[in-house]
C-alpha cells in the first residue's frame, strides 16, 4: 500500500476533508466502459494479491456490476460492505470516506445524522466514484477487507495507476 493510508482518518478533520476532496478532483476519467472496468478491477486485484491483502473488489457502472473478485480470506460480509459503500457513492456522488469525514468535521456521525439505514449505507473508506469528465459520476469502484483508511488508500492508488497519474498528481 502506498504511504497514503496514514494520511487518512487523522485527528484534523478539516485537513482530512481537504485531502479527500483533492483526490476526487484529481481522479477523473476521460471515459469508462466494460473493458475499463475489467482493467481497473484486475489492477486492484493484482495490487491486493502482491500485498497479501484479503479484499473483495467490485467495479460498477450504475447499478450493474462489471467486475467482482473476492480474494481468499474474504466472506459474504465483504460483499455486503462494498454494496453499502457503493450506495453512498450513488446517493452523494462522492466517496463514502469523504461523506463520513464531512459529518465528523461537524462533530456528528453519518449513522446518527444522515437518517439513512446503516444496514444499507456505510460512509466508510473503500469506495470511490467513477467520474467521467464532462459527464459526471457513472459508477463506483470499491474494496473491502482492510481498515477503512487502507481500503480507501488502495482504491486511490489503483485509480492513480489506472489513470497514469505520476506521484499522485496529474
Amino acid at each position: 500500500m502506498s504511504g497514503r493510508a496514514a494520511g487518512y482518518g487523522g485527528p484534523h478533520a478539516g485537513d482530512e476533508v481537504a485531502r479527500l476532496e483533492d483526490d476526487e478532483r484529481r481522479l477523473v476519467l476521460d471515459r469508462f466502459d466494460h473493458d475499463d472496468a475489467w482493467r481497473l478491477g484486475s489492477l486492484l486485484t493484482g495490487l491486493a494479491r502482491e500485498r497479501g491483502a484479503a479484499v473483495t473488489v467490485t467495479v460498477r457502472r450504475g447499478p450493474q456490476r462489471l467486475f467482482h473478485c473476492a480474494l481468499p480470506g474474504t466472506s459474504a460480509d465483504n460483499d455486503a460492505w462494498v454494496d453499502r459503500k457503493c450506495r453512498v457513492v450513488e446517493r452523494y456522488a462522492e466517496s463514502p470516506f469523504l461523506v463520513g469525514a464531512r459529518f465528523r468535521a461537524k462533530g456528528r456521525t453519518f449513522e446518527d445524522a444522515s437518517r439513512l439505514d446503516a444496514d444499507r449505507y456505510a460512509a466508510h473508506g473503500g469506495a470511490f466514484p467513477l467520474r467521467v469528465r464532462g459527464t459526471g459520476v457513472v459508477g463506483a469502484v470499491a474494496v473491502s477487507g482492510l481498515s477503512q483508511a487502507a481500503d480507501h488508500a488502495l482504491v486511490v492508488e489503483g485509480l492513480e495507476r489506472f489513470l497514469g497519474v505520476a506521484g499522485g498528481r496529474p
